[in-house]
């Protein structure tokens, strides 16, 4: 059996300069190109004021995207950062590739923000909007004291064969933590980071694609007292803007893995632990969604008061879409991604919330 973790070589990540795909995806020997995993910086943070987010269609024209060679250079540079951080990640990338020369899209890349300050979804969200994504659901996760909104990717042409960032532009779902609901304690610290950030807020798609916090590192008790009180406050906190998690879409595969169930198997049979909360498979009330994920890889941090401690990291997802019963007769050689169930489902997304608790990451290391 496959261990999922591989030796990496230390040093700062390297960013990727240009549109391709920074994951080999030809490795059928299974032979890894070393990624650096380092103790990592950064900042990040946003408002929850009443917002109403318009699609900037200019961005558009009916050859495609202005600027689309930059914009998937930004996500290239986002990807780059999420792999460098994460072996699990990008090991189940090349595996995953290797079981048949297969074309890997993205369902959707996720991140997670604090509501404060200018820091929220509004922060990330204007990059996508500019570049011609559109507003779509919000989702709220009450017990977790969040919410969401989910954001559609333009129609536009990609390159042929293209994988991950420079295929079929992923949705983006970005969350926000709703800091004025939690203790006065977490807010104070959480207030107090967003304000050494400065104009962060409006960098939010640089910091993430440099993997930089855009405020300072926090001190261990202060991260000890978010994580007591919300593993999703203490992640934000160490993690910034990063790239939460990206989303295999699984229906655009073209082996038997294409069916979720069976690339579930093929992940564990490899050495691959998933999130078992709420069950291996999260499947939405209307059963066309079907989602899981493995569990969060760690990586040293090392906080401004000189501790240094394994903190977690990023995790990867997968999606399947089933198509929409109205179009259930219609030839598989027909179907295109709109005639599948579109979307997000609170329930399901909750349970992947869970991907990086430390729960998670204690039955991976049991």
């Amino acid at each position: 059996m496959m261990s999922s973790t591989i030796k990496t070589a230390s040093g700062a990540p390297s960013l990727h300069s240009h549109a391709s795909s920074p994951f080999p995806l030809q490795t059928r020997s299974r032979n890894l190109i070393p990624i650096e995993r380092a103790s990592f910086q950064g900042n990040s943070s946003l408002s929850t004021t009443k917002r109403n987010l318009s699609v900037v269609s200019a961005s558009t024209t009916e050859n495609g995207l202005k600027g689309d060679s930059f914009f998937r250079s930004v996500l290239g540079s986002m990807e780059t950062v999420y792999l460098n951080r994460n072996s699990t990640a990008k090991s189940v990338l090349e595996l995953v590739q290797s079981a048949g020369d297969e074309q890997i899209c993205y369902d959707h890349l996720a991140f997670r923000t604090f509501g404060v300050n200018g820091y929220g979804i509004d922060s990330l969200a204007r990059f996508f909007l500019d570049y011609g994504y559109t507003q779509k659901e919000e989702l709220k996760f009450p017990a977790k004291k969040l919410k969401a909104l989910w954001f559609s990717p333009p129609n536009i042409p990609h390159p042929e064969g293209g994988n991950g960032v420079n295929g079929p532009l992923p949705r983006i779902f970005i969350s926000e933590l709703l800091v004025d609901q939690m203790s006065p304690q977490t807010q104070e610290i959480i207030r107090k980071y967003t304000e050494t950030s400065g104009s962060g807020n409006k960098h939010a798609a640089l910091a993430s694609a440099l993997g930089s916090l855009t405020w300072e590192k926090p001190l261990h008790s202060e991260f000890q007292q978010l994580a007591r009180e919300s593993e999703y406050a203490a992640w934000t906190l160490v993690n910034g803007y990063a790239v939460n998690h990206v989303t295999i879409s699984t229906h655009r595969l073209k082996s038997h893995l294409k069916n979720i169930k069976s690339l579930n198997e093929f992940i564990e049979q490899n050495g691959f632990k998933l999130n078992s909360e709420g069950g291996i498979l999260k499947v939405s009330p209307d059963s066309l969604l079907l989602q899981s994920s493995t569990v969060a890889d760690s990586i040293p941090f090392c906080f401004s008061d000189g501790v240094t401690e394994p903190v977690s990291c990023s995790y990867i997802e997968f999606a399947e879409r089933l198509v929409l019963p109205q179009y259930k007769n219609l030839p598989e050689g027909e179907i295109e991604e709109f005639h599948r169930r579109d979307g997000f489902e609170v329930g399901n997304a909750d349970k992947i919330f869970e991907s990086t608790s430390t729960e998670q990451l204690s039955r991976r290391s049991a």
